[in-house]
């Protein structure tokens, strides 16, 4: 069989495919022309794909920059206005898949995958907050969404502050999961790592064997083992393009956005890795507050599920 650079290996790999590469049950060669071997040992993780959940479905729109896929819940008839969640990256929609569940018994209720995430299509090159922001008005478009609730998750809450200012006709109010200030020192260390060419895939998939071995569940410990490893598979399929998002976040300044907007804001603080930089934006919020969740980080939609539903639709019901 003749041999093919790494660069032959496909952006995106589906969660499935990742999670044999990963149990020592397939490789590269059986899903490309291409011969690598896998530094992962058979066995070395057990791969616990969750079941579906109760009224959390999947489907497609189109976007600028391809087809955007999504999951949904509730019925887009409902009198409450729909709520729209954006991912953290470099992860997708899977992060919502319970409070979809949850939200959606009296809203309608989606989380997309932001372009070159999940099962969206990857733009050609890395895009900024403000060309995602323009991706979700496309989407919103596409399944007949005219106004919406946005809340956003990491990346997703600079996503979501940026339609806010710019689409304040489409969005009613704003959600934010963390919503750090980052200073210019923060912002030089970072560029030094979310710039770099993404390593091989053989080394990308031994490093996440050797950090599930070693740090177990880490800042994920509010979700389940199973939960985890399927988060973790999500993460994997676009290798290539992980740091996008990343990217886009530490090119965009919140002290610029958030004294524009005029809607609504809640910004949730969870006990997570940016947990003391979310404070800062406080001085900036001209119609807002934030609400610390001590305790809580990464992984809350899951375990707190009912807990956050109340103090959502307490603030959407404002």
């Amino acid at each position: 069989m003749p041999q093919h650079p790494l660069s032959d290996i496909p952006t995106k790999l589906s969660r499935r495919t990742v999670a044999k590469l990963m149990a020592g049950t397939a490789t590269v060669a059986t899903l490309t022309p291409i011969t690598l071997a896998i530094a992962v040992e058979p066995g070395d993780i057990t791969m616990l794909i969750d079941a579906p959940i109760p009224g959390v479905r999947k489907a497609y729109a189109d976007g600028p920059f391809g087809q955007i896929h999504y999951r949904y819940s509730g019925n887009k008839d409902s009198v409450e206005v729909p709520l729209m969640c954006l991912h953290a990256s470099p992860l997708s929609g899977i992060l919502y898949e319970y409070w979809l569940a949850e939200m959606g018994k009296d809203r309608f209720a989606v989380a997309p995958d932001t372009p070159g995430y999940g099962g969206s299509d990857t733009p050609a090159e890395p895009p900024l907050i403000e060309d995602l922001a323009d991706a979700m008005i496309g989407f919103m478009d596409s399944v007949g969404l005219q106004t919406a609730d946005v809340m956003g998750y990491h990346t997703g809450s600079f996503t979501s502050a940026d339609l806010a200012m710019r689409y304040p006709d489409r969005i009613r109010k704003v959600i934010m999961i963390s919503a750090p200030i980052f200073d210019d020192a923060m912002i030089a260390d970072y560029k030094t790592r979310i710039y770099d060419a993404a390593p091989p895939l053989a080394d990308v998939l031994a490093s996440t064997a050797e950090s599930l071995k070693k740090n177990g569940l880490g800042m994920f410990r509010d979700m389940t083992e199973a939960r985890y490893e399927d988060v973790s598979l999500e993460r994997l399929r676009h290798f290539r393009t992980g740091n996008w998002g990343f990217r886009a976040a530490f090119a965009y300044d919140l002290t610029v956005a958030l004294p524009d907007i005029d809607q609504p804001i809640l910004i949730l603080n969870p006990e997570d890795d940016l947990w003391e930089l979310t404070p800062r934006a406080k001085p900036f919020l001209k119609n807002g507050r934030i609400h610390d969740l001590p305790g809580w980080t990464h992984g809350h939609l899951d375990l707190h599920t009912e807990e956050m539903a109340e103090i959502v639709r307490a603030f959407l019901a404002e």
